[in-house]
Order: C-alpha cells, then structure tokens, then sequence
C-alpha cells in the first residue's frame, strides 16, 4: 500500500535524504541531478513549493505503510488540461509494485483534484520497468523522442 501527500516544507528534510540515499541508483536510469542541485537544495525546493502554490506542477511525495517516504511522483507544467507525469521510486521499494501505485494514485489526482484531463510521460528505451508502470497504468505510446543522448519513448493517458 501506498499513500501520496501533497508536498510541503514540513517534508524537505526526507525529500533531501531520499535524493540522497538514492542518488547513484537514479543516476543508473535518468541524468544525475549534479552536486549543485544537492549544494542549492533549500533554494530549489523553495521555488518548487511556489510552483506549486501558483498551481503550474503538483509535487508529491510517496509514503509506505509505515510512512517511509520511499518515492516522489509529480505532474509538471500543468495548464490546458494536460500535465507531464514525472516519477522516482527509491531502490529498497522497486519492484514491489511501489511504483505502478504511486502513478495510479496520482492519476485519479490529476483527474479529481487538479482538472486535468490528459497526461504525457517519457521513458528511456533501456528503462523497462518504467515503461511497464506506464503501461499498466493505461499510457501508451505516442512517439519517439531523445532524452540528453538517448532514446526515449513519449506516453500520453487521457483521463
């Protein structure tokens, strides 16, 4: 089981654990994040919290059963109906369905709450396991694109 809670300030102190822990492991599927953005932290989550506060993207975070935040799961440039899905499933959760989750979760959120009405999401080629989640969770594809230097297939989901 999974929960999402809408993120917040009271949450930046796990965020930039989680990040942390996970750093060399996301590293092995997206670009790594770089030292300044871990040196810049405070700043950036600051202005993350007033992208979402002006209601441009909806960051959340994702919490196991005990409340561990194992994940983040967010929708990015929100206008017209239509959000980018980005997500990030921490190493000790993967492969226990954390993800597929997490992705059906904000789904129903990204319908109910924010008005959305279509969802995009990017996978690269060599990343089957997030392909799967999105496929499980009703994406399909709709193109090809290239991500820093490799290729990636582009999702769309109408909710």
């Amino acid at each position: 089981m999974v929960r999402l809670e809408r993120l917040t300030a009271e949450h930046a102190t796990a965020v930039l654990a989680f990040e942390r822990a996970n750093r060399a492991y996301f590293a092995g599927f997206v670009p790594d994040r770089g030292d300044a953005w871990f040196a810049e932290f405070d700043t950036r989550y600051r202005m993350l919290l007033a992208e979402q506060d002006a209601g441009i993207c909806h960051f959340h975070v994702v919490l196991d059963a005990a409340g561990e935040l194992v994940g983040r799961v967010n929708l990015i440039d929100a206008e017209d109906g239509s959000a980018e899905l980005g997500y990030r499933i921490g190493e000790h959760a993967a492969g226990r369905g954390t993800a597929t989750a997490a992705v059906a979760a904000v789904c129903r959120l990204a319908a109910e709450a924010y008005g959305l009405a279509e969802l995009t999401a990017v996978a690269s080629v060599d990343n089957p396991a997030s392909r799967t989640v999105l496929g499980r969770n009703g994406f399909t594809v709709v193109g090809g694109v290239s991500v820093n230097g490799r290729p990636a297939l582009r999702y769309r989901r109408a909710l």
